[in-house]
């Protein structure tokens, strides 16, 4: 399952900011990275007189946009989806989510907290609080990273949330060379083979599989 990381924290406090420290850190070390921005006031990304807007307008329920290099879809809903419910529907082939608000959805939170503007944080460990990103050192529960130390706080997702999914172990060795796998691909390979063999006589359930390509 894609795991997801909220990073929260009240206006101001450099949520978009962190995330955006974040996201190259973890991409240029081969993690896919999804992220998913929570708007309690709701957003209108079509313009009027666009096509698809035009659509829109017209009464349909669900519009995807496609391009050679992009698509998007706008979609009608009923109420507020929970993180566990969009990444379910709609997100797929990443290694991992990292949200920005959803501070009261159950998922892991990283909260980004200014003492002296903020007072006091905003979440507890009760509501999966994992980590402060903060501007000082103050004593808390939780670990406390530097809001301004994007790599920093990389490593601790990448420590608690990627190194230990996926794969299970399964290395790729082609032609006497060791070949490295993202978790993505390494989940892929996985479950593909785990799948294919299963099927077989007497391989039900399999556990551990050697396949040589000579």
């Amino acid at each position: 399952m894609i795991p997801i990381v909220s990073i929260v924290g009240k206006s101001n406090s450099g949520k978009t900011t962190l995330i955006e420290r974040v996201v190259p850190e973890l991409a240029g070390r081969g993690y896919r990275v999804a992220t998913i921005k929570h708007d309690v006031h709701g957003f209108e990304i079509d313009r009027e007189g666009k096509d698809s807007w035009r659509h829109r307008r017209a009464g349909t329920y669900m519009v995807i946009l496609s391009s050679p290099k992009q698509i998007a879809l706008i979609q009608d809903v009923d109420r507020d989806l929970s993180l566990e419910e969009l990444r379910e529907r709609f997100v797929q082939d990443v290694d991992i989510v990292l949200s920005e608000g959803f501070k009261r959805d159950s998922q892991p939170k990283i909260e980004v907290f200014r003492e002296e503007e903020h007072g006091e944080l905003m979440c507890s460990v009760e509501d999966n609080l994992i980590a402060v990103a903060t501007d000082r050192k103050v004593d808390l529960p939780v670990p406390c990273l530097d809001m301004n130390d994007g790599k920093g706080v990389a490593d601790f997702i990448e420590e608690r949330f990627l190194r230990q999914r996926g794969g299970e172990g399964i290395s790729l060795v082609v032609d006497g060379r060791s070949v490295s796998m993202t978790p993505f691909i390494k989940t892929l390979f996985t479950t593909t083979i785990r799948a294919m063999v299963s099927t077989l006589k007497g391989c039900h359930d399999p556990r551990r599989i050697r396949i040589i390509l000579e």
